[in-house]
């Protein structure tokens, strides 16, 4: 296989390569390459309306998400004249339940453009920050290795708040140019990573669930994410991140935490 997170082997089907692999599990892919593979699939859908675009979309990740053959199922559940609902699907070949479930909200586009109120940048560029490395992982291969990583705040191996610059090394899918979505959606769910508040080698976190909403797409190669978690006494945390391309916020994303001593 190429250099990419997946290969496509035909219409909706996909092989992962070793480039998804979390940091965990041997056999199991991070979240954020699935997000993106079905991110697009919601925008790449057979009949999907150029005038609209994603504004929201959650993920339910049911169970851990195997490294090999896949396949992307879509859903239209609501078109409207402004807005519509649309759920993506992401099955193991050989497999009747999806691992993962995406359902996207997507708003037409104003076809005169309104004033526009936003902030500007904030967060220093990732142009004046030095490479940072990742935290520990037992293998030489996977998503720590796919992603350039650039902190301007804490850093993988320090506990507490986090703002990281994430910039795709090998494309979503082979043979196709990375996309503004793909690469936010490819980095929003390493919020809990970024401002992880306890030691990883004593406790487990799993996120369930990852939302993101996004008043703009990202230019440009970078997408930043500015995390804090906070955990409660009862094991149920929360993942809170603001999204940054060099022009400034693009929008949030939010991952649900279970978590436990190891």
């Amino acid at each position: 296989m190429g250099e990419a997170f997946y290969e496509r082997v035909g219409q909706g089907h996909y092989v992962a390569s070793e480039f998804t692999r979390g940091p965990w599990d041997a056999g199991a892919q991070h979240a954020g390459p699935p997000a993106a593979l079905l991110g697009r699939a919601v925008e790449e859908r057979p009949g999907a309306r150029e005038d609209m675009r994603l504004a929201r979309v959650t993920y339910e990740i049911l169970r851990p998400v195997p490294i090999g053959a896949l396949r992307v199922t879509t859903e239209v559940l609501r078109a409207g004249r402004g807005t519509e609902v649309v759920q993506a699907a992401l099955v193991p070949e050989g497999a009747d339940a999806p691992v993962m479930l995406a359902r996207a909200l997507r708003i037409r586009a104003a076809a005169e453009p309104v004033p526009a109120v936003a902030p500007g940048p904030r967060v220093a560029p990732p142009g004046e920050l030095g490479e940072t490395p990742f935290f520990p992982v037992p293998w030489d291969v996977g998503y720590h290795t796919a992603m350039e990583t650039r902190f301007a705040e804490g850093a993988f191996t320090e506990t507490g708040p986090g703002t990281c610059w994430m910039r795709m090394r090998v494309p979503l899918v082979a043979g196709d140019e990375p996309r503004p979505l793909d690469r936010v959606l490819v980095a929003a769910d390493s919020g809990n990573g970024v401002s992880n508040v306890l030691d990883f080698g004593k406790f487990v976190f799993v996120n369930p669930d990852l939302t993101v909403h996004l008043h703009r797409h990202p230019v440009g190669e970078w997408v930043c994410v500015e995390a804090r978690t906070s955990v409660d006494a009862a094991g149920i945390g929360l993942a809170d991140s603001v999204l940054h391309d060099e022009k400034g916020p693009i929008g949030r994303g939010v991952q649900s935490l279970f978590v436990t001593p190891r």
